[in-house]
C-alpha cells in the first residue's frame, strides 16, 4: 500500500511561521540574518539567510501533531537531509517542536562565513569518495 502524503494544515503552518518569526526577532535580531521556511507536502524546510541567499539547515516532517515533528539535519558533506544523524551540536534541543528545531539548527550551524567555491574545490590529487544519504 503506498504511503499517503499528509499536507500540513494552514493553522499549523501559521503557528510554525510565528515561532520562527519570534526566534528571528527575539534571538537573532538582525534583519540581514534570519530563518526562512519553505513548505512542500508534509515537509517544512528551515533555511537560514545570512547577508545573502538562504542555506538549508534542517527539514521537519509533519506527523499530525504540532509538537511531534520528525527532524532531519541538513548534511553539507552529503548535500542531503539525514533523519538518522543525531551526533551534532544542538541535537539535545530536538524535542519535536519547531522552536526546538530552530534552536538545534543555530547550534549545528553557527553564524560563520561560508567558504568560497575556490576554497572547497578538491585538489587535483584528491581521492574521490562516495557517500549515501537516506531521504525518507
Amino acid at each position: 500500500m503506498p504511503m499517503t502524503r499528509q499536507a500540513i494544515p494552514e493553522h499549523i503552518k501559521q503557528a510554525a511561521d510565528a515561532a520562527i518569526q519570534d526566534f528571528n526577532t527575539r534571538v537573532i535580531g538582525d534583519p540581514e540574518q534570519f530563518f526562512t521556511v519553505r513548505y512542500r507536502g508534509k515537509y517544512l524546510y528551515l533555511d537560514r539567510r545570512e547577508y545573502g541567499p538562504a542555506h538549508p539547515r534542517c527539514r521537519l516532517t509533519y506527523t499530525g501533531s504540532d509538537d511531534h515533528w520528525e527532524f532531519a539535519i541538513y548534511k553539507y558533506s552529503d548535500a542531503c537531509y539525514d533523519p538518522t544523524a543525531w551526533f551534532f551540536p544542538g541535537a539535545q534541543y530536538v524535542d519535536g517542536t519547531v522552536a526546538g528545531a530552530v534552536h538545534a539548527a543555530v547550534e549545528a550551524y553557527p553564524s560563520i562565513p561560508l567558504p568560497t567555491s575556490a576554497e572547497v574545490a578538491p585538489s587535483s590529487d584528491a581521492v574521490a569518495s562516495v557517500s549515501v544519504c537516506l531521504n525518507f
